[in-house]
């Protein structure tokens, strides 16, 4: 079957319905950005049916959804190539563990969400024994690695990528792939987009007590706000994070009107952030402020929206700055090993989503021995000039309008809709 022969529009004849016993789903998110996609697939299929059996790992977002996780998924969220070495006999462990519980439950169907190297790998063991299984989020075989499409064959029955240029690989080797886009392009609130962002500012300042702090002596006293994501990993934290205080640093000297806000995941990791700030002079640590918001599930995107500029790790950070059209700069580093290897395998030059999509450079990315404080100053001063930080802003704009426009299939419906047609087939 070619790659999105299965829409998300054609639905199944009325002799074909979903068993009538309830049905039981195998689901397991790698890190937390796979939570979310978790979270909304989880809640669309909720919709189509309300007596759904969830068994498999995932945060907070897919526990909502009624996921009881067999154990954290931060168990799973380990990053490079070199980094998993050292993680590999628990990840062999967490996997006899997961299809151990996906046995007792008897699962019709596996959803694995990113993290394609343990995913896969459960899959692969699933199949054989008639799961149902799906991919969410394609390995990156477009981008290195095309030879990995035949273990993809081999354990899946469907791929749900996100993105359209994920699609022209799948159609070569023949096997069903349908995008069905970002959740974030459903799930981002246009509000966020089209207030003026002084009114965006001054309700989030005025929703939280932290930041009212922060701002009661400088809030008229600001020439720019600028929105810091180091990453959601602790490794990409540790890595990445005193890189861009070595450029927030310089960039006081040039401004001492800046100020820098850095929104977290959860309270953990507003703890890491803040230790590694501590560490750091007084007129730095006087100019961030790390705040973790439990009451407002969108703070980190509304911190987003609020800023004039971002900088941020490479990731699904660069996605969400772009569907809320604010100018960025990606900085990222990856353990030594790991980029040399990396390196010699990706077959694509860039790392931030938006130029990806765009096929060209419409972000700065700072990387590896590029991501210094002096270059990070220079770009993110470069960047805010009214021309530049234009420029950039009409390409986002324009690269966003092209994802919107290639992205319309459901996530629910297209799994639904290859599950039946994969039924029939077998009949």
């Amino acid at each position: 079957m070619p790659a999105q022969a299965t829409k998300a529009s054609d639905m199944p004849d009325e002799s074909y319905q979903l068993p009538s016993k309830p049905l039981v789903i195998g689901i397991v998110a790698g890190e937390v950005s796979g939570d979310s996609l978790g979270a909304d697939f989880m809640q669309q299929m909720n919709n189509l049916r309300d007596d759904i059996i969830w068994v498999g790992v995932g945060g907070s977002k897919m526990q909502a959804q009624g996921l009881q996780s067999i154990f954290p998924l931060s168990r799973l969220a380990v990053m490079g190539l070199v980094e998993v070495l050292s993680q590999l006999s628990d990840l062999f462990k967490a996997r006899c563990e997961l299809l151990t519980a996906f046995a007792a439950a008897d699962i019709d169907w596996f959803i694995g969400i990113d993290a394609p190297d343990f995913n896969l790998r459960v899959a692969k063991k699933l199949k054989p024994k008639g799961v149902f299984c799906v991919q969410y989020v394609s390995p990156s075989i477009w981008a290195w690695r095309e030879s990995r499409i035949h273990g993809i064959k081999a354990a899946t029955h469907l791929v749900l990528c996100l993105f359209p240029f994920e699609l022209p690989v799948y159609e070569r080797h023949n096997h069903p792939a349908v995008c069905v886009g970002h959740p974030l392009l459903r799930t981002i609130d246009q509000a966020l987009v089209d207030t003026p962002i002084n009114q965006l500012r001054s309700e989030l300042v005025w929703h939280n007590d932290g930041l009212q702090q922060f701002f009661v002596e400088r809030f008229d006293n600001v020439s720019q706000l600028i929105c810091v994501m180091p990453g959601s990993r602790r490794g990409e934290i540790t890595a990445i994070l005193p890189l861009m205080l070595d450029g927030i640093q310089r960039l006081l000297l040039l401004d001492p009107k800046l100020c820098f806000i850095i929104p977290t995941v959860d309270q953990n990791h507003q703890y890491i952030v803040q230790d590694v700030i501590d560490q750091r002079s007084e007129q730095l640590r006087a100019a961030i402020a790390v705040i973790y918001d439990e009451s407002q599930p969108a703070f980190s995107q509304q911190a987003m929206a609020s800023a004039d500029l971002i900088m941020l790790a490479s990731g699904t950070a660069t996605l969400e700055a772009m569907l809320l059209e604010r100018p960025m700069v990606v900085i990222y580093q990856l353990n030594k090993l790991t980029f040399q290897l990396a390196k010699r395998l990706v077959k694509v030059p860039y790392v931030g989503l938006p130029n990806i999509l765009a096929a060209d450079t419409i972000v700065p990315e700072l990387i590896q021995e590029q991501a210094t404080g002096d270059n990070i100053c220079r770009t993110v001063m470069r960047l805010l000039q009214p021309r530049a930080y234009e420029e950039q802003l009409q390409n986002l704009i324009t690269t966003k309008k092209m994802l919107q426009q290639q992205s319309n299939h459901d996530p629910a419906n297209s799994v639904v809709t290859e599950w039946f047609a994969q039924s029939k087939s077998q009949r």
